[in-house]
């Protein structure tokens, strides 16, 4: 358009491209067999449900330029780890009376206890084959979706951002004397450069080109990255669906279940201390970056990462999701975890108030429009998000009062009285 045009009017969010349904056409859901479509739910309002299975058109519409990005990220990274090393990095290698100056490079080469291929395997099928299972009782498609494309996401981000490191900045493993067999002479002065000749580079050694180069790129850890990143991302999908951190006291073996993939991950990493392929901190590298992209990875295809009420579901491409301390929109979602404790997997389970404050006070939910749109008509007073207004029932749209202020510590929902359509706050 040009210069000075009037900017057209964005087009209403909604998850068409997504789910190959409409609004007018999709209906609510309830129950479905695996990763299948709902039934009409018996409290339907007539909205759309969300959590429907698309064809393999619409679902690859939706996630091609992913796919593509993916491609192209692990072809970049496949061609930097084949690289050399960039830097030609000065090391010592002895004093004039013969002392190693730094005997933590002078170990043995040894195998690895755990080859990287296995790690990456592990750190992205162990993952994959619990979003899996966890279908027997979650049973949504784009739950599967987001987990592992966000799993995806976390791993070959991890993997570009670690070998741009190992190829750029690299570092000596403990075992670079040994497979670089420097020819420095045992006796007579010193023949390198620096401050009393004692530092030399690689044109010393005399050992197998491969093994040389892989010695220089010690930092960070790529076994540790993987593990990290897979397993970070696999403890943080296994806290939303067990809801360990909520609302109820969980069984500890939903405790046990949520840090085995931690275990896991510092087992992998701690194995490269006793094989001698890293230094202590190329693992602490390699664990800070898997995490760090495990979390931004969940963030990004689930609703949240710690707010117990949001951080089971999973968001849709084309449609925003609303947050609120109201009730839950008949969006398909609500039965997105394993747990049936304390009322989850019940859509009434999922009209949590939170803390005070920290959300915006209505509806939530991944339909458009859901902040906009109520049905309750319950009388107490709910407050916008400038702190002042009041509204109609659980769902009523925000409107112009006199109460203002925030909800205090003790306010929380219960379910609704038998004949009541209000959320009780108590």
């Amino acid at each position: 358009m040009g210069l000075f045009t009037r900017r057209q009017r964005p087009i209403d969010a909604d998850t068409t491209t997504a789910t190959g349904a409409t609004p007018a056409t999709r209906e609510n859901t309830g129950r479905r067999g695996i990763m299948g479509r709902h039934e009409k739910h018996p409290h339907s309002s007539g909205a759309a449900s969300w959590n429907t299975r698309p064809t393999f058109g619409q679902w690859f519409k939706a996630t091609w330029l992913d796919i593509l990005t993916m491609i192209i990220m692990g072809a970049i990274g496949l061609g930097v780890y084949e690289a050399d090393p960039a830097p030609s990095r000065s090391f010592p290698v002895d004093f004039f009376d013969g002392e190693i100056v730094y005997p933590e490079f002078s170990y043995p080469l040894r195998n690895e206890i755990v080859p990287i291929w296995a790690a990456a395997l592990m750190a992205a099928l162990i993952p994959i084959a619990v979003f899996l299972i966890m279908q027997i009782r979650v049973r949504s498609f784009w739950d599967v979706n987001n987990a592992t494309i966000g799993l995806l996401y976390s791993l070959i981000t991890a993997a570009v951002f670690q070998v741009f490191l190992k190829w750029l900045i690299g570092g000596l493993r403990p075992h670079f004397l040994s497979v670089c067999k420097p020819a420095v002479p045992v006796e007579g002065a010193q023949v390198g450069n620096g401050f009393r000749q004692i530092m030399y580079d690689r044109k010393i050694c005399t050992g197998d080109e491969n093994q040389i180069n892989d010695s220089l790129e010690s930092f960070p850890s790529g076994h540790t990255t993987a593990a990290f990143a897979g397993f970070v991302f696999l403890y943080l999908y296994l806290n939303a669906k067990l809801k360990v951190f909520s609302n109820y006291h969980p069984a500890m073996w939903k405790l046990i279940a949520i840090y085995a993939p931690i275990l896991g991950a510092v087992l992998i990493g701690g194995a490269l201390t006793i094989d001698e392929f890293h230094n202590w901190y190329d693992i602490i590298a390699g664990a800070i970056i898997g995490t760090l992209m495990a979390f931004s990875g969940y963030r990004m295809t689930y609703a949240s990462i710690w707010d117990f009420r949001f951080n089971h579901i999973p968001l849709m491409r084309h449609a925003p999701f609303v947050y609120g301390a109201g009730p839950s929109t008949f969006d398909g979602f609500h039965d997105a975890v394993w747990t049936r404790k304390a009322g989850w997997g019940l859509h009434e389970g999922g009209a949590w108030g939170g803390a005070p404050g920290d959300a915006h006070d209505g509806p939530r939910g991944t339909m458009p429009g859901a902040a906009a749109t109520g049905n309750g008509t319950g009388s107490h007073h709910r407050h916008g998000s400038n702190g002042a207004g009041t509204g109609a029932g659980t769902g009523g749209a925000l409107g112009n009062g006199s109460h203002a202020g925030r909800h205090s510590i003790d306010r929380r929902p219960v379910p609704p009285a038998k004949h009541g359509r209000g959320e009780n706050i108590v």
